[in-house]
């Protein structure tokens, strides 16, 4: 072994030198894993949400492009608002292959006897539908002998439990009355439509058509699915193909289209932006586990100091025992990689077979290769951050020093040549974020935040470690004791800030950030928001349903607005698919927006540049935009726009732009153009209803009662059940971020519990010294206790001021609405540090205690 150390480097071969660094480091390993359980932890919790979030997503993609024939009811779709297809429409589609019609709309079923009502989302299907996988009835029917044995329908079990029915009753939708056959089990195509906000019921066209509900502007969304021919649908160059043929043959059409391998871009688009964004919270994880590695690599380097004076004296380079250690962290990563990895595969599986059924898709599980080189490649980096430094600094101490255990060790610092090493792979890691994310300018964000927190608890940890070396030792001795842990040099301050202090500044912003947003949805909402929104007002009827509206409930307030649907094309001169927008603004591009028309600026609203149209304008088409969306999409006053309303396209120049209030409630657009470019074309009215204060529900639900028997066509909504509606989504989306969260917290308790074992030894030999001069288990416990709650104060302090205000710029810059501080949140985050602590402060203190003195008395 001496003669392998005395040999100098330089004249050796790489291969041998490579080959001896590698045989030492296996020797060395013989002992075990002790010391590295921590180390394991760490980085295998922080690589198995990494690989879960990624291996889900990847479930849930696969999903969709192998569904996306059954999902979409064909190889391709095209869609739009309003407008049916027109014959010529209808014999180009149906030159390319097999065609199946639907028609999707919202409206209000009701039971014969006027006693109850529901929302629901009506389908209407041809023959041909769905020419890809079934529709599930839980009666076992056909589909088509369900709904097209008469004025039949098939409808979700859940509408027939609200409206007090069952199967085979009837129920009234618009001016027909129809049988429910059976009820619906399972839809093949119903993420394909748009979001729905009631239970699905299915009828045939033919049925449709004796609702009366589809009227000049009625807001009914048609979509054609094709069955391309041959194998033309079956590959990428057949569907590229197929859409380039239907823009260039039906231009003006305004439809939107879509085909098999992405059947619904939004819900793609949706999983990548939570992909990403847990995939950073996994990152932070690993980050805070960090430290717990770095406590690991300390530990076991300070166990192996005797053996690396020994090699050192014995002619081994500095550098070679830096490789042969370095070499050891690197195969306790990989072993926790490796678990890692395979937890985070198995966790998909086990996930779905709980909330499979709340999934948009069925997933198929199969894990990408860009999943598993992002989980092992932040792994292997985080791991090689943290372990530079301790290593460095063991490289970098004298052999002497290293004999005479820790004395004259805490100043030592790595080689520059080390430095910029850990320097590089932190750019890198920085590097692969801001590559792998949507946002590059979040992803840098979020990094300079990690950074800075770590940069305020290390400070924070050398400040009270400087604090309590200068602070007047009390008389009770137990505080004495308790302060002078605090100032040891190799105590457990600065690894306990650090550790707790991360992950409770994560928790804590995710806490004040969901405070924040479920106070703007509730009692942020003005005073005088309306109480109902009434879809689909024919235009001719609209005198006649305020004055119902009145009639039912006196000193009810209506405001109404045009409504039409029209999906935007181009902006400027570019085509709207060709537009990079940020995310937050690429909604307006996808899809159908809704438009109005008015003379005057609408309520909630104020014109911020520009000038609004005068009354009776009759000149060029003319748009305002809301300011917002404007600036983030690049567009100014006279810059043009063009939209698709029904069919036709329609060019407008930008005059103004308007700052809206959206959570006011008023009738709002992102787009309001001048009467003269639509007043002409067939809408219907949207209108809000204001009731008056203190109304009894039961007059109420009289009220919208008796407009929806008066005018089957008409489709009241009520506020407060949208709103409900979109607060239990919300909860669930809330719930995933504090489990994320939460996982962030869990690294730091696993780091927290690495220090206080990496210093177990050290307390032993102190509690023993202790007890040997005449102190009290009850004395020692009392200490420790004090210790750890100075520690857990001092750290939830910061931990709330650091994480306010990483919730005040994620809220206030990011979702730019108003930071609402809640108290509950900061009474979670000290409760969390003061468990924690408590936990394994107590778990360790007893360890420290129930140690026999004789043993450590000799050894040491």
């Amino acid at each position: 072994m001496s003669a392998a150390m005395t040999a100098a480097p330089g004249a050796e071969s790489r291969i041998t030198l490579s080959w001896r660094i590698m045989r030492l480091a296996l020797r060395e390993l013989r002992s075990g894993l002790g010391g590295f359980y921590v180390f394991l932890a760490c980085v295998a919790l922080g690589v198995m949400v990494i690989t879960t979030v990624g291996a889900l997503s990847d479930a849930l993609k696969t999903g969709l492009a192998r569904q996306g024939e059954a999902i979409l009811g064909g190889d391709a779709t095209l869609a739009r608002m309003h407008a049916r297809a027109t014959a010529s429409e209808r014999e180009w589609l149906l030159a390319q292959g097999r065609v199946s019609e639907t028609a999707t709309l919202r409206t209000i079923a009701r039971r014969l006897d006027g006693q109850d009502q529901a929302l629901i989302e009506l389908k209407a299907v041809d023959a041909a539908y769905p020419m890809a996988s079934s529709v599930q009835l839980n009666g076992g029917l056909p589909l088509d002998q369900a709904i097209r044995q008469g004025d039949d329908a098939a409808a979700d079990p859940i509408l027939l439990e609200r409206l007090g029915l069952k199967a085979g009753e009837r129920i009234r939708i618009g001016n027909a009355e129809l049988t429910v056959r059976d009820t619906v089990k399972s839809e093949p195509d119903g993420i394909a439509d748009r979001l729905t906000y009631g239970p699905r019921i299915f009828v045939s066209l033919a049925t449709l058509e004796k609702t009366g509900l589809v009227q000049p502007g009625t807001l009914v969304r048609w979509r054609y699915s094709v069955k391309l021919p041959d194998e033309a649908g079956e590959n990428t160059s057949g569907l590229a193909q197929f859409r380039r043929a239907a823009k260039a043959a039906l231009p003006e059409s305004g439809f939107s289209i879509a085909d098999r391998r992405d059947p619904s871009p939004q819900i793609s688009k949706t999983l990548e932006r939570l992909r990403q964004f847990l995939t950073l919270l996994g990152l932070t994880s690993l980050l805070v586990g960090g430290v717990g590695v770095a406590n690991a690599v300390n530990t076991f380097i300070d166990k192996r100091r005797k053996v690396i004076a020994t090699m050192r004296s014995l002619g081994a380079t500095s550098r070679l025992v830096f490789y042969v250690f370095l070499v050891q962290v690197l195969a306790m990563a990989a072993i926790g990689v490796v678990i890692g990895i395979t937890l985070g595969i198995l966790a998909p599986s086990i996930l779905t077979a709980f909330y499979g059924s709340v999934l948009p898709v069925k997933a198929e599980f199969t894990v990408s290769v860009t999943t598993i080189a992002t989980a092992v490649a932040y792994g292997f980096l985080v791991a090689i951050l943290f372990a530079l430094w301790p290593l460095g600094r063991a490289e970098a101490m004298s052999t002497a020093v290293l004999f005479r255990d820790e004395l004259g060790a805490g100043h030592v610092r790595p080689r520059t040549s080390v430095l910029i090493a850990t320097a590089a792979v932190a750019a890198i890691l920085v590097l692969c974020a801001v590559l792998t994310s949507d946002s590059r300018i979040i992803a840098l964000d979020f990094c300079a935040g990690i950074a800075i927190m770590f940069a305020v608890f290390i400070a924070l940890g050398h400040a009270v470690t400087w604090a309590a070396g200068r602070m007047t030792r009390p008389r009770r001795p137990e505080l004495a004791l308790a302060i002078g842990n605090l100032a040891a040099p190799g105590g457990l301050t600065k690894s306990i800030v650090l550790s707790l202090g991360t992950g409770l500044s994560l928790l804590t912003a995710v806490a004040l950030a969901d405070a924040s947003l479920v106070n703007e949805l509730t009692s942020r909402m003005p005073a005088k928001s309306p109480d109902y929104f009434v879809l689909d007002i024919p235009k001719a009827d609209y005198a006649a349903v305020g004055a119902l509206i009145e009639k039912e409930v006196p000193g009810s307030h209506l405001v109404s607005a045009p409504m039409l649907r029209g999906r935007l094309l181009r902006l400027k001169d570019k085509p709207a698919e060709e537009v990079k927008a940020p995310p937050e603004a690429q909604w307006v591009l996808t899809g159908d927006r809704g438009l109005t028309y008015a003379e005057s600026v609408p309520e909630g609203s104020k014109v911020v540049a520009g000038e609004w149209w005068p009354k009776d304008y009759s000149g060029e088409p003319l748009v305002s935009f809301e300011a917002e969306l404007a600036q983030k999409l690049d567009l100014k006053i006279g810059d043009q726009v063009t939209v698709n309303v029904l069919g036709r396209n329609l060019t407008a120049r930008i005059s103004n732009l308007r700052e809206v209030k959206w959570e006011s409630l008023a009738l709002n657009f992102v787009m309001v153009f001048s009467p003269n470019t639509l007043a002409q074309a067939p809408h219907a009215m949207l209108a809000t209803v204001t009731l008056p204060k203190g109304i009894p529900l039961a007059l109420e639900v009289q009220m919208a009662r008796t407009l929806g028997q008066a005018y089957p066509a008409v489709t009241p909504i009520r506020v407060r059940d949208a709103i409900d509606a979109f607060n239990v989504v919300f909860a669930k989306i809330m719930t995933a971020v504090r489990v994320a969260g939460g996982v962030t917290l869990l690294s730091g308790a696993l780091v927290l519990a690495g220090a206080l074992a990496t210093a177990q030894r050290k307390r032993i030999l102190e509690a023993v010294i202790l007890k040997t001069l005449g102190a009290t288990r009850r004395r020692i416990m009392t200490a420790h206790l004090a210790e750890y709650l100075m520690l857990a104060a001092v750290t939830a302090l910061f931990a709330v001021v650091l994480g306010g205000l990483a919730a005040w710029i994620a809220v206030a810059h990011v979702m730019e609405i108003e930071f609402s501080f809640s108290w509950v949140a900061v009474a979670q985050t000290l409760g969390l540090a003061t468990a924690l602590i408590a936990i394994f402060g107590g778990i360790g203190t007893w360890l420290v205690l129930r140690a026999r003195p004789v043993p450590y008395l000799r050894t040491e």
